[in-house]
């Protein structure tokens, strides 16, 4: 899973603002997540900042005092308009198409900061391809990935319940109706995986359903009681089993032990919200994985199986073909 922080996105238009020109006047930001690459990039170049109907309107943020002198819309010469990636380029065709309709008096630029092995066709500038798999940390909680995901509950979308609270009886059945959210994701979750007793899926089920959190299923611990589960001391093992039951790419845990444990026998990336940190899998877990998911379906779709690996391969010939006819005409 290739995996961006907010760390990185400011060190990457750092090293993005270096390379241009010093005749940029203004940076228009695609909303939204484009406003989060402009205002870095702003701030690199000292570079007055709007979004895009404040470019059709011919409006410029306030920048304060930061910035010498006030600048009028009429003497701009050159704007540079930016978002945090691009992938099929939708947004930013959308964009240059709403920007087409207004006869401006200035030179236009397209950048993004990360973007797809095709999203060059889209933008003039560009700091870094990302291919997929592919999720930032601005994004991950509202990303399409999240309906292929796992998702832990507590420590993750609510706190962790303090040992008091934790006592398998009232004080846990409170916690579990009254504990605020600390994210409501915007996508629907594919799978919950909880390490929360099956006794307590009514009150579970509950809250998500109170908090306006959607999924397509929840898997909780079949065991009686908290001291049994204690006991077991399985987390990980238990997590990690649910995983590679299901066809997830990505699970998102919050404790760092078990966030290890469940990348290391599944062979597939984890998410850890506490650390912010992406696992991924050694390359050979993953062609481990791989060649035992390939064997499994051949075994259950001979026919099948077999066209799509010969689809794979044809795919991916056709395109090393095209990649060296363009660096050759280059």
């Amino acid at each position: 899973m290739n995996y961006r922080t907010v760390a990185d996105l400011n060190a990457d238009i750092h090293n993005f603002a270096k390379r241009f020109p010093e005749n940029i006047d203004l940076i228009a930001g695609i909303p939204r997540s484009g406003l989060l690459a402009a205002s870095l990039l702003s701030l690199h170049l000292d570079t007055p900042i709007t979004d895009i109907d404040g470019l059709c309107d011919g409006r410029i943020f306030d920048t304060g005092s930061r910035i010498e002198r006030d600048y009028a819309f009429d003497e701009i010469d050159s704007v540079l308009v930016i978002d945090d990636s691009v992938l099929m380029g939708s947004e930013m065709t959308k964009t240059r198409d709403q920007l087409a309709k207004h006869d401006f008096p200035f030179d236009i630029t397209f950048a993004a900061v990360y973007i797809s092995p095709r999203g060059h066709q889209y933008v003039d500038h560009w700091c870094e391809v990302v291919p997929l798999p592919r999720v930032f940390e601005w994004n991950v909680f509202h990303h399409p990935k999240l309906s292929n995901s796992c998702v832990d509950i507590d420590g993750v979308l609510c706190r962790d319940p303090t040992p008091k609270e934790n006592d398998d009886g009232p004080n846990y059945r409170e916690f579990l109706t009254t504990v605020e959210p600390n994210i409501v994701p915007k996508k629907r979750i594919g799978c919950l995986v909880t390490s929360r007793l099956e006794k307590y899926r009514p009150e579970t089920e509950k809250w998500l359903a109170d908090h306006g959190i959607k999924y397509d299923s929840l898997v909780m611990m079949d065991v009686p009681d908290m001291e049994t589960r204690r006991k077991q001391s399985n987390y990980g093992q238990y997590k990690a089993d649910v995983y590679k039951s299901t066809d997830a790419d990505l699970f998102i845990e919050s404790d760092p032990k078990q966030a290890a444990e469940i990348c290391r026998k599944t062979n597939r990336p984890v998410f850890c919200y506490d650390t912010n940190e992406m696992l991924n899998p050694s390359t050979i877990g993953r062609y481990r994985r791989r060649i035992a998911e390939s064997v499994s379906n051949i075994k259950a779709e001979p026919v099948l199986s077999l066209l799509r690996i010969a689809y794979q391969i044809s795919f991916r010939c056709y395109h090393c073909i095209s990649r060296s006819m363009k660096s050759k005409n280059n």
